[in-house]
């Protein structure tokens, strides 16, 4: 043997053997499925339970950290410390802008990566601090009633799904081995209130609606490959969502072939058994979400399934089967894995609220602004000799936040950002003035005489989470966090008109909230009406930004405003007739797609590619859209259709197919095309089967929804052509 070849094959034998002693679920070289089989042939059956809970434990002889997979991430990391807040999803919603989406959701997971890194250098494995985040809410914000409409994208499929698929693509990465974080769709499916019901509803829609208003976003969002589904704490057509054999089996796994994991809502399973009555005990309860399909319990029951196998209710087989489904998204993520093993460990701390960031949440909220009124007014001189700024809201950080938010050292408020806004020399003079919800308790006036004085006022009214949201977190909400009662406060209305009582100068209310409101009055008494909904971190700033403009308005409504309650079916009816723009007959307040801007936006032409097509066949449409104001400005250019009505069948009046942004100089023109599939082109029966459209199709191009009521409230009119299906 040559010198030292003794050692060199010593080395190689130890290193051999060492190689043998790694378990193959820790070699991240080793196929994924092995890694999965492995480490569940070496659980106990109780571990493997523990395993499907959310709070999961650690395993100390396997050296397998305990592992929360609760996290939020709506609108920035929430509840996890310090990151950037982002616009309320609503807001998103109302930019319309899904490259905007993507973005955002990119910084929110880079953000994500980086709070986890540092919390797990540090020993923290909290809940909150994982990389498993229970967002997007793609419900439909079917009814303003619904307290958690202001987590979604509003009130239509194709805005919802577009948004969506963005978002997730934004949060899991492009990485083709490694997620950086994983998404959930939520909450399948047919959940949208009432909060206080939820725990024991039967939501009943109709074949027609869950295929064509309930269902789709779902399945885009399957289709963009989104690692886990949320079902919801109903029952849909009489089944709990959570034990749903025609939701999660025949739709979820078989028909969309679903392979990611499913979660359930938290303690969704235990109302199997105090709320829907379906079962009597918690391990029929754990039994029923294993057999249908629920991977992952966020609750109380999975601790039960030993007991569950041991009664003959499920198999060890079926547990071994489902958690398998859900150790892939384990490996996915890199939570096994030797440190620097995934790309996104060297994501650090200088991403959080980085510079970057925070012009990203300022530019997402200046585009969520929705501009509902403008006599003139704006924008405003930042130079006038005296500003006043009032109201419940003006210095109030709720109305920043929403719900499901993070936190942020840098909170700017609304008088925060028309204090920053204004020239040096004018003043800015601020006082409440007026409660959120009730009378001020002395009775005393000093705001109006100071909003007379002042050459301009700014009225910061609106609602906030104590008022509207999730069942438990509206601490103000005798309802649970819905509203039943569609007015502004009265002490507000009341408030505004004495602002209003012999004061010519310009009145402008800014108004927060993340879902319609009965806003008629402010809309009268008010010169300029601009809705902020829940901007955060950056939205006094975004505000500013538009009322003294700096940027002018691009926001359109996601959702229907309507005149009053009595417009709109029972809040407990799913049916969808009568129901948002698609369905909604009587004039609204403010139409869906609705939202004014300093630029004006004219749409002379409109062309198809063919004025007669095959029913398999698509059709190219092109727009020539025209700024004939005197500023920039960016619109959302919306591509609708309408179908001639059947006899006897539920035809929508409008529905959105296709949405652009475009930034145009004054007085430049371009060209907008969209491609109609025949898909898109294709209408639900009230069999809930997509059929092939006959007859002709008008279809629509504007700034808004094509409707009187948009012309009448400013929108241009949108152009038109009709295409005849054969």
């Amino acid at each position: 043997m040559r010198p030292y070849a003794w050692l060199l094959a010593l080395i190689l034998l130890t290193q051999t053997a060492h190689a043998q002693t790694i378990p193959i679920f820790r070699d991240p070289a080793q196929p994924l499925n092995a890694r999965v089989n492995d480490l569940i042939s070496k659980l106990t059956i109780e571990e493997k339970a523990d395993q499907m809970m959310y709070n999961s434990k650690a395993i100390e002889r396997l050296n397998i950290p305990a592992y929360n997979w609760w996290n939020e991430a709506l609108h920035g990391v929430g509840r996890a410390g310090a990151a950037t807040v982002f616009p309320q999803a609503i807001g998103l919603g109302a930019t319309f802008d899904d490259d905007l989406a993507r973005r955002v959701a990119t910084a929110i997971s880079d953000e994500a990566r980086a709070s986890f890194n540092v919390a797990v250098a540090k020993g923290y494995r909290m809940q909150y601090s994982g990389l498993t985040f229970w967002t997007p809410n793609i419900n439909i914000f079917r009814d303003p009633r619904w307290g958690r409409g202001q987590e979604t994208y509003g009130e239509d499929p194709t805005l919802t799904g577009r948004l969506g698929v963005a978002f997730v693509q934004g949060l899991q990465g492009n990485d083709p081995r490694h997620l950086k974080t994983a998404a959930c769709a939520k909450h399948y499916a047919v959940h949208s209130g009432p909060e206080k019901l939820r725990h024991e509803f039967n939501a009943e829609p109709t074949p027609q609606d869950l295929w064509e208003t309930y269902l789709p976003a779902f399945h885009q969002l399957v289709n963009a490959k989104v690692e886990a589904v949320m079902c919801a704490y109903n029952r849909t057509s009489g089944e709990p969502c959570c034990g749903n054999q025609y939701l999660l089996q025949d739709v979820l796994r078989k028909q969309w072939a679903f392979k990611g994991h499913v979660v359930s809502d938290c303690w969704a399973l235990v109302d199997f058994y105090q709320g829907h009555k379906v079962v009597k005990t918690p391990a029929e309860a754990a039994a029923l979400a294993l057999e249908r399909g629920v991977n992952l319990n966020c609750g109380s029951v999975y601790p039960a399934l030993p007991e569950a196998v041991k009664l003959g209710l499920t198999t060890e087989a079926k547990m071994d089967s489902s958690l398998a489904v859900l150790l892939r998204t384990k490996f996915k993520l890199g939570l096994l894995d030797p440190q620097g093993s995934s790309p996104y460990d060297k994501l650090g701390p200088e991403v959080i609220n980085s510079a970057a960031h925070r012009a990203l949440a300022r530019e997402a909220a200046q585009k969520s602004i929705v501009l509902l009124k403008n006599n003139g007014v704006l924008p405003l001189r930042n130079d006038l000799p005296k500003y006043f700024v009032c109201g419940p809201n003006a210095t109030n950080l709720d109305a920043l936040l929403g719900n499901y938010y993070g936190v942020n050292p840098e909170m700017k408020t609304f008088l925060e950002g028309i204090v920053g806004g204004v020239q040096p020399g004018s003043q800015v003079q601020y006082r409440q003035g007026a409660l959120l919800d009730r009378p001020n308790a002395n009775g005393i006036d000093w705001v109006s005489s100071s909003s007379r004085a002042s050459d301009a006022t700014f009225v910061v009214l609106g609602i906030t989470g104590l008022l509207e949201g999730e069942e438990g977190e509206s601490i103000a909400s005798p309802t649970f966090g819905d509203r039943l009662d569609y007015n502004l406060p009265k002490n507000q209305i009341d408030f505004l008109k004495k602002l209003r009582e012999k004061n010519d100068k310009p009145i402008v209310a800014i108004i927060t909230g993340g879902s319609p409101m009965n806003l008629a009055e402010v809309h009268e008494l008010c010169d300029a009406v601009v809705l902020a909904w829940y901007p955060g971190e950056e939205g006094g700033n975004a505000v500013a930004d538009v009322v003294f403009g700096k940027v002018s308005p691009s926001g359109k409504l996601p959702i229907t405003f309507p005149k009053s309650l009595d417009q709109l079916p029972a809040y407990e009816d799913y049916h969808m007739a009568g129901r948002t723009y698609r369905y909604l007959a009587a004039e609204p307040m403010y139409p869906f797609g609705y939202g004014l801007s300093y630029a004006k936006f004219t749409y002379p032409s409109l062309k198809l590619a063919t004025l007669k097509v095959a029913k398999n066949k698509p059709v190219n449409v092109t727009a020539t859209v025209t700024n004939s104001g005197k500023v920039e400005g960016e619109e959302v250019v919306q591509l609708y259709v309408t179908h001639a009505a059947a006899k006897g069948t539920q035809t929508p009046l409008y529905a959105l197919k296709g949405f652009q942004r475009v930034k145009l100089a004054p007085g430049a023109s371009t060209t907008v095309t969209f491609t109609l599939s025949p898909e898109q082109l294709a209408l639900v029966n009230a069999q809930g089967q997509s059929v092939a459209a006959a007859g002709p199709v008008t279809v629509w191009v504007g700034g808004a929804l094509p409707s009187a009521r948009s012309v009448a409230l400013g929108a241009s009119p949108a152009a038109k052509a009709v295409l005849t299906i054969k």
